[in-house]
């Protein structure tokens, strides 16, 4: 080891080629790299080139352009194309022949960027179909790159069905179709509906070549509103209208039918160029009154359900898609007139009895009233003449009240039947409506279903009594409490009234009786059956006046027949007289002439 020396290397000895045997000299070693660097690609900085994909992983793709290294490119830079493989062409930014690790940069998204407003215009102008990758939504639709140009893609032109979740296209490469440029301001419209369109106007012309009445189609369920639902049958709409959806009645079609539901439906109708294309669904099923009990008629118990309410009455579907009316007159035995809202409400079950039914028509009239006896085939039994009961006032007339014992049992009180001794103008003086009264029955009119009714005969009657209390001549003090035109109505005691003409409220000293003033009545005419008691206040002081009269009158007779008989004796005893006779009749003369005056 001691002999070893150290030995410096040759700096220009070509190691590779003295292993391989050869004897290279420098002059061919230039040679050789001259010639290796025009096997090269001429490339610049900021040139935009065409490459091949010869790697990939997970991140990056591995891009040859020819040059004497390869370039590195990150994957997201392709995510618009999920197809990308080895073997691609692709273009390619020269950002950098070499950067400080001698690596060459390239750059796909600024290549495309370059070229995008070019390709853009090329892709509107020649109808081509591009890619776009869906980078997230906006409002009113989505953001799409298009050669690395942001697009938008409005939310109408994603499907020809309606988009019920945007979400799900965020991160999708889809192909589109450029709608629109806005030059000026650099904006990009593109359509994915508009491709597929095309595809459909040729199936829909299709359909609609075929299309005839009564034809039934497989469709899915599209659209759903509140009047119907709109079924897609390949291009091609159609509507079944929410009456055509099942033979029971339908509220809300969402009941019978969800979005995206396959179904066989029947074509009922279209108009003349069969862009209108009418629907059904439930006539492909037999119709519910030909599945009805043959057994059924009338007078039969049903039940069902209340499915629309009126004022005149109920339908009750006793099995989808039969149903049958209930009138408001079929509801109660009572005569009024009611509501229908007042016996049931929509979702009620009830139970009916069947009155009409007519299966061709595919008719039925029902009624809960028949469920109950008629009052009015037993009314002598159970409301005889005389009986008492108790009512509740339904309705006012100026003749009278309308009231009501039980439901279906109606009476008429008069007005005159009210009280034995108040005037009532109004019934609404006496009582009000919804009030319970007192009543007696009078007379039953059975064919007109109404009682003749009375109230004050509860009560006896006082005018029995009056007779003997306000007897013609009788004086009383009284109120006036009414002034009318013929006279004026005054307050007597027991609660019972009067009247006095106007001549008869003249005073003593001559004026005229005023409202609210209390005097002296003397009763000049009593009428029992008509109650009406005639009364006068100055009828009181001018029969005094003629009883003083009569009473001078009285006196003043007598007095002369006195006189006259005195002077009849005198003569008679004159003519058998002495002079002491004479004597004593000059002092009875004396005396007659002193009471004279």
């Amino acid at each position: 080891m001691e002999n070893l020396k150290n030995v410096a290397p040759l700096e220009d000895f070509n190691w590779d080629a003295y292993e391989n045997g050869e004897t290279v000299t420098n002059a061919s070693h230039e040679d050789l790299e001259k010639a290796y660097d025009n096997t090269l690609n001429k490339v610049n900085d900021r040139e935009v080139v065409d490459g091949t994909v010869i790697a990939m992983n997970k991140r990056e793709v591995v891009v040859n352009i020819g040059y004497k290294s390869d370039g590195i490119i990150p994957l997201n830079e392709f995510r618009y194309n999920p197809d990308l493989k080895v073997g691609d062409t692709v273009e390619v930014y020269i950002e950098n022949q070499e950067d400080k690790k001698g690596q060459l940069v390239l750059s796909h998204r600024k290549a495309r960027a370059t070229r995008s407003w070019d390709r853009v215009n090329a892709a509107l102008e020649n109808e081509e179909i591009i890619k776009g990758y869906i980078k997230c939504r906006t409002k009113g639709g989505m953001i799409v790159d298009v050669f690395g140009i942001e697009a938008f893609l409005p939310g109408s032109q994603i499907d020809v069905k309606p988009i019920r979740d945007y979400d799900v296209f965020v991160g999708k490469t889809m192909e589109f179709k450029v709608v629109k440029i806005n030059q000026e301001f650099k904006n990009v419209v593109v359509s994915h509906k508009a491709l597929i369109e095309a595809e459909l106007e040729q199936q829909k012309k299709e359909i609609i070549g075929k299309l005839e009445k009564g034809q039934v189609l497989e469709g899915t369920v599209k659209n759903i509103t509140s009047y119907g639902v709109f079924i897609d049958l390949g291009g091609v709409d159609g509507l079944i209208h929410i009456t055509d959806l099942s033979w029971g009645r339908v509220s809300d079609p969402k009941e019978v039918v969800e979005l995206d539901q396959k179904l066989n439906v029947v074509i009922l109708d279209f108009d003349d160029e069969k862009k209108r294309i009418a629907l059904g669904l439930k006539q492909l099923t037999p119709h519910p009154w030909d599945a009805l009990d043959p057994n059924l008629k009338v007078g039969d118990h049903v039940k069902g359900k209340v499915v629309v309410m009126a004022d005149y009455g109920a339908f009750i579907e006793i099995a989808p898609g039969v149903e049958g009316l209930i009138h408001v007159s079929e509801m109660s035995w009572s005569q009024h007139l009611r509501s229908a809202q007042d016996f049931m409400k929509v979702g009620d079950e009830v139970e009916a009895v069947v009155l009409t039914l007519d299966r061709e028509e595919r008719k039925m009239s029902l009624g809960i009233k028949q469920l109950k006896a008629d009052p009015w085939e037993t009314i002598e039994e159970k409301y005889p003449i005389g009986s008492k009961h108790t009512a509740k006032v339904r309705n006012f007339t100026n003749f009278g009240v309308f009231v009501e014992i039980e439901e279906g049992v109606d009476g008429l009180i008069h007005i005159s039947d009210l009280s034995w001794t108040k005037k009532v103008k109004h019934p609404s003086e006496f009582t009000q409506i919804g009030a319970d009264i007192d009543v007696q029955v009078l007379e039953i009119d059975k064919e007109n279903r109404r009682l003749s009714l009375g109230h004050k005969q509860l009560e006896e009657n006082p005018w029995d009594v009056f007779e003997t209390v306000f007897t013609v001549g009788s004086v009383h003090e009284g109120t006036i409490i009414e002034m009318l035109d013929k006279g004026a109505v005054v307050a007597l005691p027991y609660g019972v009234e009067g009247f006095a003409t106007p001549k008869h409220l003249v005073k003593e000293d001559g004026s005229q009786a005023q409202l609210d003033e209390k005097l002296e009545f003397k009763v000049i005419e009593f009428n029992k059956d008509a109650k009406r008691i005639i009364l006068s206040h100055s009828r009181i002081f001018e029969d005094v006046a003629k009883a003083e009269e009569r009473a001078e009158k009285k006196a003043a007779k007598k007095s002369a027949g006195k006189r006259e008989e005195a002077s009849v004796s005198i003569q008679n005893q004159a003519a058998s007289t002495t002079l002491g006779d004479i004597d004593a009749l000059a002092a009875l003369k004396e005396q007659m002439e002193a009471g004279k005056k």
